[in-house]
């Protein structure tokens, strides 16, 4: 059971849910898969349990991902996985419902919005709060997005990367492009088919990007062993992969990115530009996790660029932090009217 006040923080992310707790921090971090027998509309499973099954299930069961490109694209599998994560974190109540705030990219639309807010009012929700991610990646990471001083922050998560110029509490200017992780596991993907004639699986594409990818040239050579199907035989085969193939692999996606960067640049006001050139770009997101992009960034800008402390819990840490400064940050914010409680 849940008590009367509870107040919450969703990252409803496209690769991960983060859940962040008030006075606790983080207490769930799972993937944003749900697992359904197609016969019988059965949920199986959620979160790390569903990500096994990913390419790996019977006709009857179907993973699916609800969300892509950092919206909802199945309404009610997300419904479904929000009621779980929620009742999974808070319990469950007939009589009170948590606060909730849940961030959502930058350039999502007002349609966009009011599904994000519905599914999470259905799931169990009280009043909801939504925040964007920008935002709540710069607050995570600790800047004083307060002040009259400009901060810039790139936040590269599963579905979209969002680049924003933050002052005085809102974004000034900023960006959102559907390319992030999803789009660097596709780009291995491709490539691995081009240049390999093998056909991998989408895990095994992320364990390339997590082990060896790189934005950036590495000054010492490594590589990586993986297993998918050959095209022309139709049967497994295991290839030795190095960084320098990834950094060629990945270059149409980085680029992309570093274009984003350079957009917001451009239209950021003279006087913020400046607060920027001197304190440098904040990097957030797991897709900040990547070898090099920081120093890509910082060459292509000529700005300094730091990855954030603990980059992928971030913006679900500034989530559930802005839940302190509701009065400040309410104004920019969409939420739901006040509903009557009633059976979930």
């Amino acid at each position: 059971m849940f008590g009367f006040g509870m107040e919450i923080g969703i990252d409803l992310g496209t690769a991960s849910v983060l859940v962040y707790i008030k006075d606790k921090g983080i207490v769930l971090q799972e993937p944003s898969v749900v697992s359904i027998d197609t016969a019988t509309d059965e949920i199986l499973a959620v979160g790390v349990e569903a990500r096994k099954m990913l390419g790996r299930t019977p006709g009857n069961i179907q993973a699916i991902r609800p969300l892509k490109d950092g919206v909802i694209s199945d309404y009610e599998i997300t419904e479904r996985m929000l009621r779980y994560f929620i009742k999974k974190t808070c319990g469950r109540s007939r009589l009170f419902r948590p606060k909730i705030i849940v961030c959502v990219p930058s350039g999502v639309t007002g349609v966009e919005k009011r599904a994000v807010i519905d599914a999470t009012t259905e799931a169990g929700g009280g009043k909801t709060y939504l925040i964007e991610e920008p935002v709540a990646g710069a607050i995570g990471a600790g800047l004083d997005i307060t002040n009259a001083d400009g901060n810039m922050i790139i936040d590269i998560g599963g579905g979209t990367t969002d680049i924003a110029v933050i002052s005085l509490g809102g974004i000034v200017v900023s960006n959102s492009i559907k390319v992030a992780g999803d789009k660097f596991d596709d780009a291995i993907i491709k490539y691995m088919r081009k240049a390999h004639n093998i056909l991998l699986g989408e895990r095994t594409a992320e364990d390339l990007k997590v082990n060896i990818g790189t934005a950036y040239p590495r000054k010492e050579a490594i590589k990586m062993d993986c297993r998918g199907r050959d095209l022309i035989t139709g049967l497994p085969k295991t290839i030795s992969v190095t960084a320098d193939e990834m950094l060629e692999a990945l270059a149409d996606p980085i680029n992309s990115i570093a274009e984003a960067v350079h957009y917001v640049l451009e239209k950021t006001p003279p006087e913020l530009a400046s607060d920027i050139s001197n304190k440098g770009i904040v990097m957030t997101g797991g897709g900040a996790l990547l070898y090099g992009l920081n120093k890509l960034i910082e060459k292509r800008t000529g700005i300094p660029v730091y990855v954030a402390e603990d980059p992928i819990s971030c913006v679900a840490k500034g989530t559930g932090m802005s839940l302190n400064h509701l009065d400040v940050l309410e104004k920019s914010m969409m939420t739901n009217p006040r509903r009557k409680s009633r059976r979930y």
